[in-house]
């Protein structure tokens, strides 16, 4: 991979650490934040900006509105959540949810930022918004349900890998009958499978999961109930994918997409746990990349 010096992977490391914290302790990491002082919870995430600064000055790609983007968006993020939280204690969802899922998402699909990082180190930007995300909705929010975890049940791997067993059939069938998927030969080494699907699991599947289910669907059922907002989220997820691996809108990835998306808010909301979803998701596109 292009770009990967020891200041990049210094970012790495600093960027995981939030996501690993929320994934292991999320409420001890909740209680600590809410015991500081409210100027303190707000402009504690400003600090999101480290990873950038390392990675632009070794980089000498800095630039100063890069920096007021990342130092800035964190903490507007955290802001209105504070407010959303007082606003919405009932956690129906609010504007300020609403806005800040719309720009959080966009900013990822349409590649808004990629510009601030050198080739090869663009996903280090998508990482940093879950940060900014998770900071923003587990510990100012305090949204409940979420099921973000990563202490993986069994019942995890069993819902997971049921929605698996039943989405299997329907994307190679629909996939093939589209012309959009093409079968061939591979025999990866089993280590190597393995850790690609580790790969895809927590730096693809985990942060999409954690985006449409945890937040999004989980919203929307409050509002408008389990299938709805199923439905809802599975044709935003499917739409979130109109951009992949073509130049124009590619329906057909949309419509699979928007199909993986039931199943995948269906593995969700059994236990309201990200890494059942995430599960299914994960060998859906492990499956997929090497096999089609």
């Amino acid at each position: 991979m292009q770009n990967v010096t020891p200041a990049a992977i210094a970012a790495l490391v600093m960027e995981l650490a939030p996501a690993v914290g929320f994934g292991l302790a999320a409420e001890p990491v909740t209680r600590a934040v809410q015991r500081w002082p409210v100027a303190a919870r707000i402009a504690f995430p400003a600090l999101y900006v480290l990873p950038y600064i390392l990675v632009s000055v070794s980089q000498q790609i800095f630039r100063w509105k890069w920096f007021a983007l990342y130092a800035g968006l964190p903490v507007a993020v955290a802001w209105l959540l504070a407010q959303a939280a007082v606003a919405d204690g009932k956690q129906r969802g609010n504007w300020r949810d609403a806005i800040i899922l719309l720009v959080l998402g966009l900013a990822v699909d349409l590649r808004w930022f990629d510009g601030a990082w050198p080739s090869g180190l663009r996903a280090l930007n998508e990482l940093l918004l879950v940060d900014i995300g998770l900071y923003g909705f587990l510990a100012i929010r305090q949204l409940g349900a979420t099921g973000f975890d990563f202490h993986l049940r069994w019942s995890d791997w069993k819902t997971g890998l049921r929605e698996l067993l039943f989405f299997t059939p329907v994307v190679l069938t629909l996939g093939l009958a589209l012309g959009f998927i093409h079968p061939h030969a591979n025999r990866p080494q089993v280590s190597a499978a393995a850790l690609r699907w580790v790969g895809i699991f927590f730096f693809t599947a985990v942060p999409e999961e954690l985006f449409f289910r945890a937040w999004v669907q989980n919203l929307l059922e409050r509002r408008v109930g389990r299938r709805t907002a199923l439905a809802i989220a599975s044709a935003l997820f499917g739409l979130s994918h109109f951009n992949k691996r073509a130049a124009h809108f590619n329906w057909r990835y949309v419509l699979l997409a928007t199909i993986a998306g039931i199943f995948y808010g269906r593995a969700w909301r059994e236990r309201r746990r990200v890494p059942a979803s995430t599960i299914t998701h994960a060998g859906v596109d492990w499956i997929w990349g090497l096999w089609f």
